[in-house]
């Protein structure tokens, strides 16, 4: 029995054991603030071939501006040739649209009187076929109305300058007229010289 309470003390004054350490758990950083993506400054419609216009817009609208991209680059014989083309087929607002995109190249005020005509017709048309193409024919006349404005105003501008040049040269002629009187008038005088005396014959 005495053997036993030594053992029994040394067992309770034993040290307490250590409690096994936390893991670590790593701090993470917070996430980043979500970024919304910027869309790219889209391409001004004017400065935008036919072809990405095709992609983009489907339909009747699509296949006019690639007719438009199509034509674009022709020269003056072969816009007359594709003029004379499109005048063969049956009047519909495809065709009266392709003819006024076809028209307005020419440079010729007349037939950009005709394109604008011919807009004004699909404008009005209340059919299903010239809907769809309203609203771009309406752009359209918009534009060549400005365009024939600034036109009739630079052949303004011109016929001006070629009057002041026409009163400027009639001035200049005019003074050079009264320059050449001037100089009539100041030139000398000279007294007609008097006949030289003839010596008289010896008697």
């Amino acid at each position: 029995m005495a053997l036993v309470v030594p053992v029994l003390l040394a067992g309770c004054t034993a040290p307490p054991r250590k409690p096994p350490p936390e893991p670590v758990v790593p701090v993470l950083p917070p996430p980043p603030p979500a970024v919304t993506p910027v869309e790219a400054e889209p391409i001004a419609p004017a400065t935008q071939p036919g072809g990405i216009f095709s992609q983009l817009t489907q339909g009747p609208v699509g296949a006019m501006l690639a007719y438009a991209d199509k034509i674009r680059p022709l020269g003056p014989p072969e816009l007359g040739s594709e003029i004379a083309r499109l005048g063969e087929l049956p009047e519909t607002p495809t065709t009266q649209m392709q003819t006024a995109l076809a028209l307005a190249q020419t440079r010729n005020p007349a037939d950009l009187v005709r394109a604008q005509g011919l807009l004004q017709k699909v404008i009005t048309n209340p059919t299903a076929d010239a809907q769809p193409l309203q609203p771009l024919a309406r752009t359209l006349s918009a534009r060549f109305a400005e365009q024939r404005r600034v036109e009739e105003d630079r052949d303004k501008q011109v016929q001006a300058l070629r009057d002041a040049q026409r009163r400027i040269d009639q001035l200049n002629d005019r003074i050079e007229a009264l320059r050449a009187i001037e100089r009539s008038f100041a030139r000398p005088t000279n007294p007609p010289a008097a006949p030289a005396a003839h010596p008289k014959p010896a008697q």
